[in-house]
C-alpha cells in the first residue's frame, strides 16, 4: 500500500475527486493548509496598497491505495491538477506498512 499526498491549488480539488473516481480510486482525506514552494508566496494589492502573501492557499489530499493503483492515482491527480503555471503543486509517495479498519478489524489492503 502507498500514501499519496498532494498538494494542489484549491480550484483544482472539486476535478482531481471526481477524476480519481473515475479511475477506481475511493476515499480521501482534503485539509486546507497554507504554505509556499520556489515561488516563495506572491504579493497582492489591496486597496492601492501592496502586500506580500508567504503563505499561499493550499489544499492537501491524501489517498491510501494499493500498490498497482499508484501510477492511476498520480496520472488522474496531475491530468486534472495541471495548469502549466508555477504554484499546481507537488506530489508525494509513501509507503504504508498496515492498515486497520476499525468497525470490522479487517488489516491491509482488505481494510481499504
Amino acid at each position: 500500500m502507498q500514501k499519496i499526498e498532494a498538494y494542489l491549488r484549491p480550484s483544482a480539488l472539486e476535478k482531481v475527486h471526481d477524476a480519481l473516481s473515475e479511475a477506481g480510486i475511493i476515499g480521501m482525506s482534503v485539509g486546507e493548509v497554507r504554505g509556499f514552494g520556489r515561488q516563495r508566496g506572491h504579493r497582492e494589492v489591496y486597496r492601492g496598497a501592496e502586500y506580500r502573501v508567504d503563505f499561499v492557499p493550499k489544499i492537501k489530499i491524501e489517498v491510501i491505495v494499493k500498490d498497482g493503483d499508484v501510477d492511476t492515482a498520480k496520472e488522474a491527480i496531475i491530468a486534472t491538477a495541471k495548469t502549466g503555471e508555477v504554484g499546481d503543486g507537488k506530489i508525494f509517495v509513501t509507503p504504508v506498512s498496515e492498515a486497520v479498519r476499525i468497525r470490522t478489524g479487517e488489516q491491509g489492503e482488505e481494510a481499504l
